[in-house]
């Protein structure tokens, strides 16, 4: 079986090169790919069959990370963040340096700051955001398990990390919009 740094390695060989990889996250499993080359944006889309004008998340690291790609951090949000046990993702208005087809339709972005270690290990060595979506066709159930996702997505992806195969989760992340005012609005719960 391969260990965590050899998983890292072969990802990040598919990730420089426009591919699409299957991942454990810190909530379901996720769609990967770099975050910043709209041609793999694409791709995801392609893979679940999604409408572009349904946006995507995108995971960071850490803080620095994310102050690398928005133009303000709405006040109070690390302590927020920081402060909520569960995985949350917040879509913030004013994102840096990705394409077009990595944002929403009103021009914000969905960004997660991982708490999954092996997801932290892998967007630092990347050194860029990594799309997540679940690994799911568009419209299907969300799988919570390595064994629910669809068989068409384990055959089109380019590379699966084979990390957790029997670890199930509870849900998806929480969502929440985070106004330049500190006012919190939930999206998903």
């Amino acid at each position: 079986m391969k260990n965590h740094s050899q998983f890292i390695k072969e990802a990040l060989k598919v990730l420089n090169t426009k591919g699409s990889i299957l991942y454990p996250t810190d909530t379901v499993w996720g769609l990967g790919c770099d975050a910043l080359d709209s041609m793999a944006i694409n791709q995801i889309y392609s893979l679940k069959q999604r409408a572009f004008s349904k946006s995507l998340i995108v995971l960071v690291c850490d803080f620095d990370m994310l102050r690398d790609y928005l133009a303000q951090i709405p006040k109070g949000i690390e302590d927020y963040l920081r402060a909520e046990p569960r995985p949350t993702t917040v879509v913030y208005s004013h994102p840096i340096g990705f394409p077009k087809n990595a944002l929403a339709p009103d021009g914000s972005i969905a960004i997660r700051i991982v708490k999954d270690a092996f997801c932290q290990d892998l967007i630092r060595s990347f050194g860029r955001p990594i799309v997540s979506t679940s690994a799911n066709i568009s419209g299907q159930e969300t799988p919570l398990s390595f064994k629910e996702i669809n068989p068409l997505i384990l055959e089109k992806v380019d590379y699966i990390i084979n990390l957790q195969l029997e670890q199930k989760a509870n849900k998806s992340s929480k969502i929440v919009k985070y106004d330049q005012n500190g006012h919190i609005s939930v999206i998903r719960d």
